[in-house]
């Protein structure tokens, strides 16, 4: 961490220190969203909803993986944020060279476990006849390639940590012009389909963590990729994993709820399925802006938490405001051209009015799914394990049975709309939770949650 960083984790005004550390993050996360959605539209030009629907299945599969990487980036980085507050360096690298090696170990697990069973996972995602060898093709590539998946994420946020978010923001942007490039290749001229995708997505993301692990190895002057540093230890183990095992499970919940949610739309056909993922990659790039910036500001709240409390209490506060000013500009601009936005993707009358739908319906708890996610981060700066763990497992518990209930009710409007009601659920938890917490984490901090 150089005398920039530090001076923004310390001195610089609340704004432009939010404005460091966040910023990079959310245009990372907008060109992540960019790449998913071009997926969509380069095989949306090849006019076979099956493919489309075979990717809207896979996404539960690609969460599964990036929830191992999650596991290991975000529960080290926010102990590495905490770590360089209190200016324990040799601890910072044990910890980062820790990270670099589980998440290899972790990838290579996931082909041994996953590569034997490819026809169960892919029935288990709810692959319909059509779309059967496309999502196939797709679950063989991303698990092949899974250790490379799992390292980037884990990677990203371990540069993050430090306060390198500039870096952060160019691995990212990396992995999105090599993927975005690929893909063109991959569809509009060698026409490879789905297995075109997720190979770009893999080999993107190859190339992007060589660049982290550039960064680790001979810029950063904390953090390494050295075996010589890596150690296992019980310390390690129990700060890294009482944060991100919580995020691991919220990945794993969010995967699980998308795959539920499929298998409740496959019966009202597959212009629903299709529709709902067109219209929830879009509703990702307004969603992933705010998530960037909840992302963006954890490890300015977790050094401020042991180096200075007052200052976590004004990042919070700034943050808020910034989550409030951005979801009501969003939502505005997708409720004049939602019809247009999914016109980019199919010319099918029927899939268009089912995806304005449904993006209608999701975007009006885009609010409470920043706040969420600002919950979240809070709690995981902070090292509330217990905290953390419940807002992981508070969505996933709630969907189904609001699930089964809204379908026997209201049909396909009700599945839809046990989106909304499932946000509101978790935001509402989470907004108890940091309440009964604000003696723990600052004496102030109830003030913010009136």
């Amino acid at each position: 961490m150089d005398a920039e960083n530090l001076h923004y984790f310390e001195k610089a005004p609340i704004a432009k220190a939010v404005a460091h550390f966040a910023v990079p993050m959310m245009l990372g996360t907008s060109m992540s969203v960019i790449y998913s959605i071009l997926n969509a539209y380069f095989l949306g030009t090849l006019h076979n909803t099956a493919m489309l629907t075979a990717l809207a299945l896979t996404l539960p599969l690609f969460a599964a993986i990036m929830a191992l990487g999650n596991l290991i980036g975000i529960g080290s980085g926010t102990l590495i944020s905490r770590l360089l507050g209190e200016k324990n360096y040799d601890a910072v690298k044990h910890v980062s060279s820790f990270a670099f090696y589980s998440s290899l170990v972790l990838g290579l697990i996931v082909i041994a476990a996953g590569l034997p069973f490819i026809d169960p996972i892919v029935h288990g995602l709810g692959a319909t006849p059509d779309a059967f060898g496309f999502t196939k093709d797709y679950v063989t590539m991303m698990l092949i390639g899974s250790p490379f998946v799992v390292l980037f994420f884990t990677l990203e946020n371990i540069v993050r940590s430090e306060g390198s978010a500039m870096t952060s923001m160019i691995g990212m942007m990396i992995s999105v012009v090599v993927n975005v490039t690929l893909d063109a290749l991959a569809i509009l001229v060698f026409r490879w389909g789905v297995i075109g995708v997720a190979s770009a997505t893999v080999v993107s993301m190859l190339v992007a963590s060589s660049f982290y692990a550039y960064h680790l190895g001979f810029k950063s002057r904390f953090l390494t990729v050295s075996f010589r540093w890596f150690r296992v230890t019980k310390e390690i183990l129990s700060n890294v994993f009482k944060i991100g095992v919580p995020v691991f499970v919220m990945s794993v919940f969010l995967g699980a709820m998308s795959l539920i949610f499929n298998h409740f739309l496959v019966e009202y056909g597959e212009q629903a399925v299709a529709g709902y993922g067109i219209s929830s990659r879009l509703l990702q790039f307004p969603e992933f802006i705010l998530m960037g910036l909840c992302e963006g500001v954890v490890p300015l709240i977790a050094f401020s938490f042991t180096a200075n409390k007052l200052r976590m209490k004004h990042t919070i506060a700034f943050t808020i405001k910034t989550i409030v000013a951005l979801a009501v500009a969003f939502g505005i601009i997708v409720y004049l051209i939602s019809d247009h936005l999914i016109g980019l993707f199919t010319n099918d009358p029927q899939l268009i009015e089912m995806g304005s739908y449904i993006l209608h319906v999701t975007f009006l708890s885009l609010f409470i799914t920043g706040m969420t996610a600002l919950f979240t981060g809070i709690f995981q700066a902070t090292a509330q394990g217990t905290a953390a763990f419940i807002m992981s497992v508070i969505q996933g518990i709630t969907l189904v049975p609001v699930l089964y209930i809204a379908n026997r009710m209201n049909g396909f409007h009700g599945v839809v709309w046990s989106l909304v009601v499932t946000d509101a659920v978790a935001f509402l938890v989470g907004a108890v939770m940091l309440y009964a917490l604000r003696n723990r984490l600052q004496p102030d901090l109830e003030s913010l949650v009136h």
